[in-house]
């Protein structure tokens, strides 16, 4: 799904006919996987019930748990935006908070769709840590716009760490009886931390 706004160029007949059968077999796989559980779901069943060769499926998903997950491309977007585009006088920590909050919390604001997704992928050890890894791919992305965007050199340890902890901070969220308390918690921490480090420089 694409929440960017940009209006891609119009895809020709090949792959538009690629970009379906890629979300036929996602949309296959993901029904399956809600119905019976991931583990007890195979990658021919999934080939089967979507009607293509393993072979096809392999071409567009090359492990089994990118079936579960979108594109990432524009995730990496939407967390450069969060912190190029703030608000004026929003902090980069509150403004990754708030990215978090928004759009890797979903299943917390009671989104019967979302709250399905979000309870497979966090039942499920091999979703979480794919899912994990996902978003830490960005680390070094996010670091060099927190470095542009707060004057700092992009070596800066303390950018990459900001992005690496920004990152990981909702998998705090996990057995505890408020999620999105136990994120904001982990964002003032990290706000703590930035102010101090900016208010030397």
């Amino acid at each position: 799904m694409d929440d960017t706004g940009n209006s891609a160029a119009p895809m020709g007949r090949r792959e538009r006919k690629k970009a379906a059968t890629r979300q036929a077999i996602a949309d296959t796989a993901l029904r399956l996987f809600l119905e019976r559980g991931y583990d007890d779901v195979g990658i021919r069943e999934i080939a089967d019930v979507a009607d293509v060769s393993t072979t096809t499926l392999f071409k567009h998903f090359p492990v089994k748990e990118a079936l579960v997950f979108d594109e990432d491309a524009d995730q990496e977007s939407g967390l450069l935006a969060a912190v190029r585009e703030r608000p004026e006088g929003q902090s980069i920590p509150a403004a990754l908070r708030e990215h978090a909050l928004r759009y890797r919390m979903a299943a917390a604001d009671g989104d019967a769709r979302f709250t399905a997704f979000f309870d497979l992928v966090d039942s499920t050890p091999a979703l979480r840590d794919y899912a994990q890894a996902m978003w830490l791919r960005h680390t070094d992305a996010l670091a060099q716009a927190i470095a542009e965007e707060s004057g700092l050199p992009e070596s800066e340890p303390a950018c990459t760490a900001l992005a690496h902890f920004a990152l990981e901070a909702p998998r705090v969220a996990r057995g505890h009886d408020d999620p999105r308390l136990a994120v904001a918690r982990a964002f003032d921490l990290l706000e703590i931390g930035w102010r101090a480090l900016v208010s030397r420089g």
